[in-house]
C-alpha cells in the first residue's frame, strides 16, 4: 500500500540587498515542519516560525552594516592617499588626525615653464582653481593676492590653476590684477582629477595643504579673505610633523 505524505513545506527565507557585496543575499531559516508525533497547533509553529525569521534578518543586517562602518572608518583615519568626501565650511579645517596625502601633480604655468608640486613640500599651500571667464574668481582673486602678500615669507605658497581657459586671457587676467603667485595652464582640469573625487566643475575652488603635504580643506566656491586668512593662521600655529 502506497503511502501518502502529503504536500512537503519548503522552509521560509529571508532576502536583504547587501551594498558590501552588490546583490541579494537569501537566508534559509530552520525548517517550518514540527515532528509528526507532537501535536502543535498551525498557528503557534507560524509564530515560531516568523519570530525566528525576523531575529536572523536583524542579525544578518547588523553584522553587514557593522563591516560597511568599519570600511568606512579605516578610510577616514589610514592616512592614504586623498580621496574627496565633501567640501568644508568655511574658516574650517578637516581635523589632522583625519588628513589623507595630497596626489602628485604636474604641469606648465601660464609663463610657459615647468611646475611640480614637490616644490610645495615643507610649507602650507594655498592651491585655487581659477578662470578668467569666471566672475566670482574675478572678486575672489585681488583677496587672494593680498593674503599671499601679508604670510608669504611665513612658510605660505599659492598656487593658482587656470581651468577651462585661454593662456592669453588668464596671463592678461593675473597681470591686470597684479598677482605675484605663480598659476598652473591645466585647461582641461588634469590637476583637479588628480585628486580623487573633487568636483573638478566646481569654479572658483580652493584646496589647502598642511605642512605635511596632507589635505587639509577643501572649499568649493569663493572663499571671503577674512575665512581664509582665519584657516591659514590656524594651520600655521599647527607646526608640522
Amino acid at each position: 500500500m502506497a503511502l501518502s505524505l502529503g504536500r512537503q513545506r519548503h522552509p521560509p527565507s529571508v532576502r536583504i540587498f547587501s551594498p558590501a557585496v552588490g546583490r541579494l543575499l537569501v537566508v534559509l531559516t530552520q525548517d517550518e515542519r514540527q515532528p509528526m508525533h507532537a501535536h502543535v497547533p498551525c498557528a503557534a509553529r507560524r509564530s515560531g516560525s516568523s519570530r525566528l525569521t525576523v531575529m536572523l534578518a536583524v542579525s544578518l543586517l547588523t553584522a553587514l552594516l557593522a563591516g560597511c562602518s568599519s570600511s568606512d572608518g579605516d578610510r577616514a583615519t589610514s592616512g592614504g592617499q586623498y580621496e574627496f568626501d565633501e567640501a568644508n565650511r568655511p574658516g574650517e579645517l578637516i581635523p589632522s588626525s583625519n588628513r589623507a596625502d595630497a596626489p602628485d601633480f604636474s604641469g606648465e604655468l601660464l609663463d610657459g615653464s615647468p611646475f611640480h608640486s614637490a616644490e610645495l613640500a615643507g610649507d602650507i599651500a594655498v592651491i585655487n582653481f581659477w578662470g578668467a571667464w569666471c566672475a566670482p574668481c574675478r572678486v575672489e582673486t585681488p583677496d587672494f593676492q593680498s593674503v599671499y602678500a601679508e604670510l608669504r615669507d611665513q612658510g605660505v605658497q599659492f598656487l593658482g590653476v587656470d581651468v577651462k581657459d585661454e593662456r592669453q586671457l588668464g596671463s592678461a587676467f593675473f597681470e591686470q590684477v597684479g598677482v605675484e603667485y605663480p598659476s598652473l595652464f591645466d585647461p582641461r582640469g588634469e590637476v583637479a582629477l588628480a585628486f580623487r573625487g573633487f568636483p573638478a566643475n566646481a569654479v572658483p575652488s580652493t584646496i589647502l595643504l598642511d605642512r605635511d603635504g596632507r589635505v587639509a580643506a577643501v572649499y568649493t566656491g569663493a572663499v571671503a579673505r577674512d575665512d581664509l586668512r582665519t584657516s591659514l593662521t590656524t594651520l600655521l600655529e599647527e607646526g608640522g610633523s
